[in-house]
């Protein structure tokens, strides 16, 4: 997993060297004086543009960079994510989660990313399934089939809610699969459960009117409500430049505190970014969201190191990784405003 990650992180920082050479000529040629007097910040999704980067995309908009100085440009990932340009130092700021950052983290071949906001507070993720067929709970996954994408730490947490439930992990089928279209799926009984984020497919199924059960890892066991998706950064940029960082992060959590006060009109901006989106479902999911950014923490972005702790302790406790995961590290507070 390592030597993946830094193999991908040489190519991906030639081919983001490629981009920015071709379109570097037009671009000067259109750029207003005002405009190079904003300091330049590479902010990398982990996927395509959805509801978990909507204070983004609200902060580009109502021009929220612009007043903190910054000319932020949102740029799609390379196929191993944001950790690879971050790292790298291509990027500034990144999206990723808690349990993939693992590796990255581990003690032995850090890489110098550091987690500097949680873009929701509590982890919305957990297993959806047909209703009535008996996966409303984990035990009842067995013999059935359960999609993978054969994640050491995804299958660890699936083992770990069956067997807590007193079920066979062993009696779980697993069929290997990246599912983008979770309705399609379970409609066509193609695969009988699937992880999920509900924001994004669970509201999803709501919409088209498929019944289905549903639970959530936090409430299965309180080691897994840990923090999913975060925003990432490049350390050597964080010491470098700190108050480039905090106006960044300040400009973002307003453009999350918008999207959690008026979830219709940022809805409405990011479609206006993203127009391939679908508007009913971004609306529908802006509004489940709108409670969730922030939740009971006492700002946008707070990171609680017991939960972090909790996390990445039962990930060395199962040694999950090559090495330890270091617990205090690998996250920080200090740039958000408080």
């Amino acid at each position: 997993m390592k030597k993946r990650i830094l193999a991908a992180m040489l190519a991906a920082s030639v081919a983001l060297t490629m981009t920015a050479c071709g379109g570097a000529n037009g671009a000067a040629e259109n750029t207003t004086s005002a405009k190079k007097d904003l300091e330049k910040i590479t902010f990398v999704l982990d996927w395509t543009p959805n509801t978990n980067h909507t204070g983004l995309y609200v902060a580009q908009s109502k021009g929220y960079f612009e007043e903190a100085g910054l000319d932020v440009e949102i740029v799609q990932p390379p196929e191993d994510g944001a950790v690879v340009l971050v790292a790298s130092g291509k990027a500034e700021f990144g999206v990723s989660f808690q349990d993939s950052l693992a590796p990255a983290l581990e003690a032995d071949t850090a890489l110098p990313v550091t987690a500097v906001a949680s873009v929701i507070q509590h982890n919305t993720s957990g297993i959806i399934s047909r209703k009535g067929e008996g996966m409303d709970r984990p035990k009842g996954m067995e013999n059935h089939s359960y999609a993978t994408w054969n994640g050491g730490i995804e299958l660890a947490t699936i083992q770990h809610i069956i067997e807590a439930d007193g079920g066979d992990y062993e009696k779980l089928e697993l069929i290997p699969s990246t599912v983008t279209d979770e309705v399609s799926a379970l409609r066509s009984n193609s695969v009988d459960s699937i992880w999920i984020f509900y924001a994004w497919a669970g509201v999803k199924t709501e919409l088209e009117k498929l019944e289905t059960d549903y639970f959530a890892f936090a409430d299965i066991d309180p080691v897994f409500d840990y923090y999913t998706p975060v925003l990432i950064s490049n350390n050597q940029f964080l010491e470098k430049h700190p108050d480039t960082a905090k106006a960044f992060l300040s400009a973002v959590s307003k453009g999350y505190e918008f999207a959690m006060e008026n979830p219709t009109e940022a809805a409405d901006i990011l479609v206006a970014a993203a127009p391939e989106l679908d508007k009913e479902l971004v609306l529908a999911s802006q509004n489940y969201l709108a409670d969730q950014y922030q939740a009971d923490a006492p700002y946008w972005g707070f990171i609680d190191s017991d939960r972090w702790n909790n996390f990445y302790s039962w990930v060395n406790e199962n040694e999950l990784t090559e090495s330890e995961v270091p617990l205090n590290s690998g996250f920080t507070n200090e740039f958000l405003p408080q």
